[in-house]
């Protein structure tokens, strides 16, 4: 053992690098943990959106994995755009070989601008297949919507969505409250199947440069949990590094530009008061 830890993430290429494995690497290296990756589809995109999706047969991604898995020994799994239920199917049975490593799901399904990076008819198959082998899912309110088949304007309302996504079979879920824009700070909440809850809020911060939060955010979780923090820390820091990220943003592109993925090194993760932490 060299002390290293290892991370895999099992996502889409973003050709504009503010998302997708190139967002998931750049996390785990400014993290400290060595990034691998099962890349699932290339895309054409940059920051004013996505112009084309190319999926890679479901026999090459779980060729990656398996080459991953064979050599490495992964402390932590994230998957990111898995697009189809073929995919889908694969990178389950996969991660069952590998023996169920500690898991985060990204339930990626629209880009910022629209384009649908799950196919519909994959969303069942992310429910049966995917979300009971999740050590945490990390929804934002329209995917936590789509899961659990209700509508989400409040943080009561994030409540009832998070244990409906547990009792589907993930673990612990991280509900992302991003989206309530009527809410002065960004809420995300923390859940697990033992009754733990914790809200985790920062500043909310008027920008556009908030492509790739959600891989962005995923990939911290990630990070922390391969290098060996428990759930709940690894979550808060997390939330610190993506907060970091956005708050320092780089003004690049005419669309939504990307998050600053050093900004949480640079500040030598001193923004710890800028993030609340309520039970």
């Amino acid at each position: 053992m060299t002390g290293v830890s290892v991370a895999l993430t099992i996502a889409g290429s973003d050709s504009g690098g503010g998302a997708g494995i190139q967002a998931d690497l750049k996390t785990f290296q400014e993290l400290g943990v060595f990034g691998t990756s099962a890349l699932t589809a290339v895309t054409a995109q940059n920051t004013l959106g996505v112009h084309g999706v190319w999926p890679l047969g479901p026999e090459a991604v779980r060729a990656q994995m398996d080459a991953v898995f064979a050599d490495f020994e992964v402390a932590a799994v994230k998957t990111g755009m898995l697009f189809s239920g073929e995919i889908i199917g694969e990178v389950a049975a996969g991660l069952a070989a590998a023996g169920n490593p500690v898991l985060v799901v990204d339930p990626v399904m629209i880009a910022k601008g629209g384009a649908h990076l799950l196919q519909e008819e994959s969303v069942e198959a992310m429910r049966e297949k995917i979300l009971p082998m999740a050590t945490v899912l990390t929804p934002n309110i329209p995917e936590a919507e789509v899961l659990s088949g209700m509508t989400i304007r409040s943080p009561e309302d994030m409540e009832e969505a998070g244990r409906r996504l547990i009792e589907m079979g993930t673990k612990s879920v991280v509900v992302k409250g991003g989206h309530l824009e009527e809410e002065e700070r960004a809420c995300d909440l923390f859940m697990d199947g033992r009754g733990e809850r914790i809200w985790i809020s920062a500043e909310r911060i008027q920008t556009k440069d908030t492509h790739g939060t959600g891989c962005t955010f995923s990939a911290a979780l990630t990070a922390f949990l391969a290098a060996g923090e428990p759930l709940e820390k690894a979550a808060v820091g997390a939330k610190r590094f993506i907060h970091a990220a956005i708050s320092d943003g780089l003004g690049l592109g005419a669309g939504h530009g990307p998050t600053n993925h050093w900004a949480y090194h640079r500040s030598g993760g001193s923004l710890r008061g800028e993030v609340l932490v309520d039970s």
